[in-house]
C-alpha cells in the first residue's frame, strides 16, 4: 500500500501546475502523480500547437476568460524567468467579408469586458504587421499572444517537482477507486484527498467517484498542414472570425515557437478516445459509446453537428484545407504545405441532457476528491491559474 496525502490522477500540464501549487503551499506533504503513460504529457499537453492564447474569445463571466488572461501574463514572465523557448509572434483575427466584422466587433467587446490588450488594425498596419495577410478592411490585433513548447515546459516541470519531492508513477493505469483506494495496475494507493485531471478520461474517472453524471467526453481528432517551403508564408498567428456558436476557432495560420508555420487544425468527430493513427490503441467499449452519442448529434443536429462533421471530414483533403486557409492571405504555394503534424485529440465535454457540446471548464469535487472534468483548448495557457484555483477550493475542503 502507497500512501500519499494527495494524488493527482493524469500527469499532463495541468497535472503538473497543480502538483507545483500544493507543493508550494504545502511544502511539508506527501503528493504524487499517477500517469498512464511512460512519461508526462504525451496525449493532449503534448500534442497541441503550443499557442499562448491572450483570453478575448470568452466572456467575461467564464473561467476561460479569466484563466487564460492570467494565464498568458504567467507564461510569459515562466518563460523568460527560467529561460525556456518563447516565440512573441502575436496573433491577427481578419474578417473576409463584410458579414464577419460583427464578430470581430463582439471579439473586441469581449477582449475589453476582459482586459485585453487587443487594438483595431486597418489594411495598412495589417500590412506592417504582416504583408502577407488580407484582410476586408479591418482586423484586430493581439500583440500578447505568443508560441511557446508544450513538451520543453513539462519535463522543466517534472525535474522541478521531483527535485521538491513529488513522486511519479508512470505506466500507471487507474482502474477503479474502491473502499477509499486507488486501484492500478502497479497496485493500490491511498490519498487524503484526490485529484483527478486525467484528460481524456477524467469523465469516466470521475463517475467512479459517483460524479459526471450528466456528462461524457467526445473525442474530436485534431491535424495541422505543416509548411515545409523555403519561404514562409507568413509571420504572424493569422485566425478568422469564429462562429462563437461552438468552441472550434476554424482553419488558421499558426506560428510555433520554433517559427514552422502550420495551417489547421481538423476537428474531425473520433471514433473512440485515443483514435490517434489507424485501429491505435482501439477499444471496442469506447467505440460503442462515441459512435451511439455522435449518432445522436447527427440526427438531432445539435448545435449544427451535422453541418460541422461534414465540413470537418473533408479537411482530410489536403487541397481544401489549404483552400480554406487561402481566404486570409495574399499569396500561398499549395506545394510548400507537403506534411501532416502528429495528430492530436480534443476532449469536448457533452452535456448528455441538452446534448450541446460545454463551451467553459467544467469542475465537480466531494470532500474527498477534485475533478476537472472539461480541461480543454485554452487549458495548456490556463493551466497555473486553474491550479491555483483547484488548490484554493481544495484547501476550503480539508483540514490542511
Amino acid at each position: 500500500m502507497k500512501k500519499f496525502d494527495f494524488i493527482i490522477i493524469g500527469g499532463g500540464i495541468i497535472g503538473l501546475f497543480i502538483a507545483r501549487e500544493l507543493k508550494n503551499r504545502f511544502p511539508s506533504q506527501k503528493i504524487a502523480i499517477l500517469e498512464k503513460e511512460k512519461d508526462v504529457s504525451l496525449h493532449a499537453s503534448g500534442r497541441n500547437s503550443g499557442v499562448l492564447h491572450a483570453g478575448f474569445y470568452y466572456t467575461a463571466d467564464s473561467f476561460k476568460a479569466q484563466f487564460t488572461r492570467d494565464g498568458n501574463m504567467f507564461f510569459r514572465n515562466f518563460c523568460k524567468e527560467n529561460k525556456l523557448s518563447i516565440n512573441h509572434c502575436g496573433k491577427l483575427v481578419i474578417a473576409t467579408n463584410e458579414s464577419e466584422v460583427a464578430g470581430l466587433y463582439e471579439l473586441k467587446k469581449r477582449g475589453d469586458n476582459n482586459g485585453i490588450d487587443l487594438a483595431w488594425v486597418d489594411e495598412g498596419e495589417i500590412n506592417e504587421i504582416d504583408p502577407n495577410a488580407k484582410s476586408y478592411g479591418k482586423g484586430l490585433y493581439s500583440k500578447n499572444t505568443a508560441t511557446i513548447d508544450p513538451t520543453q515546459i513539462s519535463q522543466f516541470l517534472k525535474r522541478e517537482l521531483r527535485a521538491k519531492g513529488v513522486d511519479f508513477y508512470l505506466d500507471t493505469q487507474f482502474r477503479n477507486y474502491k473502499n477509499g483506494l486507488i486501484e492500478t495496475n502497479k497496485g493500490n494507493f491511498s490519498a487524503g484527498y484526490i485529484i483527478n485531471s486525467s484528460g481524456l478520461y477524467a469523465d469516466k474517472i470521475a463517475r467512479k467517484f459517483g460524479l459526471s453524471q450528466n456528462y461524457v467526453l467526445i473525442p474530436f481528432k485534431v491535424i495541422y498542414l505543416k509548411h515545409t517551403g523555403k519561404e514562409k508564408p507568413v509571420k504572424t498567428n493569422i485566425y478568422p472570425v469564429p462562429n462563437l456558436a461552438n468552441p472550434f476557432l476554424g482553419v488558421h495560420f499558426t506560428v510555433t515557437v520554433d517559427g514552422t508555420v502550420k495551417i489547421g487544425p481538423t476537428a474531425i468527430p473520433a471514433f473512440w478516445r485515443e483514435n490517434y493513427k489507424g485501429l491505435s490503441r482501439f477499444k471496442i467499449s469506447e467505440f460503442f459509446e462515441t459512435i451511439g452519442y455522435e449518432s445522436k448529434l447527427f440526427c438531432a443536429n445539435s448545435f449544427g453537428f451535422r453541418r460541422l462533421a461534414l465540413e470537418e471530414i473533408k479537411k482530410y483533403k489536403r487541397s481544401h484545407l489549404i483552400n480554406l486557409a487561402s481566404k486570409m492571405v495574399k499569396a500561398l504555394d499549395p506545394k510548400g504545405f507537403a506534411e501532416w503534424s502528429r495528430p492530436g485529440i480534443r476532449a469536448q465535454l457533452l452535456d448528455i441532457r441538452t446534448l450541446k457540446l460545454v463551451q467553459d471548464f467544467v469542475f465537480e469535487s466531494d470532500d474527498k476528491s477534485f475533478h476537472l472534468l472539461n480541461a480543454v483548448s485554452p487549458a495548456f495557457t490556463c493551466a497555473e491559474p486553474i491550479s491555483r484555483f483547484v488548490v484554493e477550493k481544495i484547501g476550503g475542503q480539508t483540514s490542511l
